[in-house]
């Protein structure tokens, strides 16, 4: 565990993944020793909070892992021009994004019954948004 943690030289990953460890840990124990009428609103709004953490620590490594494996496969391929890897940096935009679809559905859902017309909304307000930072990324 410690050499992992001294070989990352980026200090986004350290902070990526201390946010996984602290959100996930505290959502567990948010889950497991309270219930939302104990807990109130700013404990539900919390629990939201520490959900949003956990997944965009997660979609952040997945993403750009994901693309440096894409990349080393493509590099098998004879392309013209090679996929280039997401840097870190920019994959955590784009798992900003993506993160917070499911915590909007889980929110839409709490609030009332979630219809197809709904999830099309989050499905075409994150395809923008991921548009928009691919755009202004590049």
């Amino acid at each position: 565990m410690l050499i992992w943690w001294y070989s990352v030289k980026d200090m986004l990953a350290r902070v990526i993944a201390i946010s996984f460890i602290a959100a996930t840990m505290l959502l567990i124990i948010l889950l497991q020793t309270t219930t939302p009428s104990t807990i109130g609103p700013l404990g539900i709004l919390i629990v939201f909070i520490l959900m949003y953490l956990s997944v965009l620590s997660v979609l952040t490594f997945l993403l750009f892992w994901g693309s440096r494996g894409l990349a080393r496969l493509s590099r098998q391929a004879v392309t013209r021009r090679p996929v280039r890897p997401l840097t870190l940096g920019r994959a955590y935009y784009f798992s900003s994004v993506l993160a917070l679809a499911p915590v909007m559905f889980v929110g839409m859902q709490s609030v009332g019954k979630v219809s197809i017309s709904d999830v099309m909304l989050i499905i075409v307000f994150t395809t923008i948004t991921c548009i928009y930072i691919a755009k202004r990324t590049n």
